[in-house]
Parts: C-alpha cells; sequence; structure tokens
C-alpha cells in the first residue's frame, strides 16, 4: 500500500516535469505550455472625497432613474432647473423688437402711443399700432386729434408730417395756427364703403384716416369738401395729400365721399396710386327778388294819387253830359281805323 501511494504522487511530478522539455515528435510546440507573462497592478483613480459644506442628496425612490441633473458645488441649483423648494416658473415671452416708425415717432413729433397688436376678427388687426392723439407743431403747440385715430406707426407718422409741413404755412395765410383735427374715422373692421361682402378696406387694417376738416384757432374751419371755401385753398389741400398719400377719395370719386376725405397708404402693384377729388366751384350767389328802391325825386305816392284821381272825376261828367250822336262818332272814328291798320298789314 505504501509503496502504491507513492508511485501516485511522482506520476504528477513527472508529467509536470516531462511538460517542460518537447516531445521528440512535437515540432510545433504544441503540446509544451507557453510561459505567461507576469501581471502589473493598475493604479485606478479613486473620487475626490465629498466636502463636508456639500447638501445632502434627497432620498429617491430605489430602481428610479431621475432625469434632473445634479446640483452644481457651492449648493447652487442651475437657473433653467427648478429647485426643489421653489417651484417651477413660466418663461417670460419674448420682448418684440421696436420698429424703426416707432423709434422715429417720438414725442417731439407727436403724441402718440403704443398700444398692443389687434388680432381679428377674420382679417382685419395689424401691428405697430399707435393711437394718434395729437401733433406736436415746430413751435411746440398741439393740433389735437379729435377723436383720437387708431392706426398703424406709418400711417401716423405720414398725418403727423402733412399737418406740420403742408397745412401749417397754408394755416399762417389765412392769419391763425390750427387747433384740431376733425377726424371723421379710423379703424373700423367692415368692408369697403360699409358694404357687405365688399373687399376688406383699408380702414379694417388700421392703415386709413377720414377727415372732415381742420379748425383754426381764431375758430374758423378749413372744410375740405365745403364749396363756400376759397377754390384755391382747398386745392392747395389736394395737392399736399395726393403727394403724401396712396389713395385719396373725396367728392368725385363716388357718392360715399361726398362729404370727407379718405386718406390711406395701400400698397399697390408698381405703387400705383389714386387721386380722386373734384373741388367744385363755389356755389352761385344768386341776388334775392326784391322791387327797385324808389327814386329821390319822385313825388310822394299820396300827391301823385290825387291829380290822376281829380282828371277822372272830370271826365266822368264830360262823358255823361255828351250826347248820343256825339257818343257815336269816335266809335266810327276807331272803326275806320282799325279798318285802316288792316289795310297797312
Amino acid at each position: 500500500m505504501v509503496t502504491a501511494a507513492l508511485g501516485l504522487l511522482l506520476v504528477p511530478v513527472e508529467r509536470a516535469e516531462a511538460r517542460k522539455y518537447p516531445g521528440p515528435l512535437d515540432i510545433f510546440g504544441l503540446g509544451t505550455p507557453r510561459p505567461r507573462a507576469a501581471a502589473h497592478a493598475a493604479k485606478i483613480p479613486l473620487p475626490r472625497p465629498r466636502p463636508e459644506e456639500a447638501p445632502k442628496a434627497p432620498n429617491k425612490a430605489p430602481n428610479k432613474v431621475s432625469d434632473e441633473a445634479p446640483p452644481e458645488a457651492g449648493g447652487k441649483s442651475s437657473p433653467d432647473q427648478p429647485s426643489a423648494d421653489k417651484p417651477a416658473e413660466a418663461a417670460p415671452p419674448p420682448q418684440k423688437q421696436v420698429s424703426a416708425c416707432r423709434l422715429a415717432l417720438t414725442e417731439d413729433i407727436a403724441i402718440a402711443p403704443s398700444i398692443p397688436d389687434i388680432r381679428g376678427p377674420g382679417a382685419c388687426g395689424g401691428e405697430d399700432l399707435v393711437r394718434l392723439e395729437a401733433v406736436v407743431l415746430p413751435d411746440k403747440s398741439k393740433v389735437t386729434v379729435k377723436p383720437a385715430a387708431i392706426l398703424r406707426c406709418t400711417m401716423a407718422s405720414a398725418i403727423a408730417d402733412w399737418l406740420r409741413k403742408d397745412m401749417v404755412p397754408l394755416a399762417t395765410s389765412l392769419g391763425s395756427p390750427i387747433s384740431d383735427l376733425d377726424n371723421f374715422d379710423s379703424f373700423e373692421c367692415r368692408g369697403r364703403n360699409r358694404v357687405a361682402g365688399a373687399l376688406l378696406s383699408e380702414h379694417g387694417k388700421a392703415n386709413a384716416i377720414d377727415i372732415r376738416a381742420i379748425k383754426l384757432a381764431n375758430g374758423q374751419s378749413i372744410g375740405l369738401t365745403d364749396r363756400t371755401l376759397p377754390r384755391d385753398v382747398r386745392e392747395r389741400v389736394l395737392h399736399s395729400v395726393c403727394a403724401r398719400f396712396s389713395t385719396v377719395l373725396g367728392p368725385g370719386s363716388d357718392w360715399y365721399h361726398e362729404d370727407h376725405i379718405h386718406l390711406d397708404l395701400a400698397q399697390r402693384r408698381n405703387d400705383y396710386r389714386i387721386c380722386q377729388w373734384n373741388v367744385w366751384d363755389p356755389l352761385p350767389q344768386v341776388a334775392p327778388l326784391l322791387p327797385a328802391e324808389r327814386p329821390e325825386e319822385a313825388p310822394p305816392r299820396e300827391v301823385a294819387a290825387k291829380p290822376e284821381a281829380k282828371e277822372g272825376a272830370d271826365d266822368e261828367p264830360a262823358e255823361k253830359s255828351s250826347s248820343p250822336e256825339e257818343k257815336s262818332l269816335p266809335a266810327k272814328k276807331s272803326s275806320s281805323s282799325k279798318q285802316a291798320t288792316k289795310k297797312r298789314r
């Protein structure tokens, strides 16, 4: 038994020794194990220790993935991410960029505060709107717009330039500064001429204004369609508005504009413009039908009537005293005269 146990122990040792040397027929060294390289221990970096002033992480439910980003160092949360104690707030709307017209239309030119954009109904409304309350003239006096007009900034700027540059010289020639502008209509969501089913008017786009008159400080009113106003004054207004606005409608265009002037800045193909305003001649002044004055050299009516009455009284008895034969004589003469006239014709 002892001999057998020693034999079993010596067999693995012999096999191990035999593996160190290749066999006689092992040409390619397949049976011989290759020596392995010695393993080197690599240094793995460890995370830094957590600072004492760092906030404690909130308790999270197990097996649940959180979408929130970890807080930044120093205990400050990201401005884009709401904190645990502060609820999420709605982001403020982006500020609308101010237009060039709005920057140019200062309080030195017009009192025209901006108002929110109008959206609808339908295609009505517009952007960059103002409420034109007054126009400031170069001498710092104000022309009040009555009532205040809701217009686009470009249209309000055109009205202000027209009053400041064209109407001020006209009012100066009439001897009084301008005080008021009679606004008949500005923004109104409607079709053209208020006709049902018609195309949208420029009034519905806040791009038009209707004017009836310009009032002066001395109480005089320049009625743009007033035929009693001198023709040259109305023609000066006509030439000024047709040079500044793309549409001018007045008397003669249609019967909708017989008592006011329509102005707008409608954009058309090839910058086509419309100027339809007939400046009618003043109405003829007919003299009243009165009797002619009695001349100074004429006698009084009572004195002039008495001789006629006496002559009539003297003739009556003469006619009565005449005999029937004498009465027949004139009749014959008259008949003969009638025959003579008939012959002459």
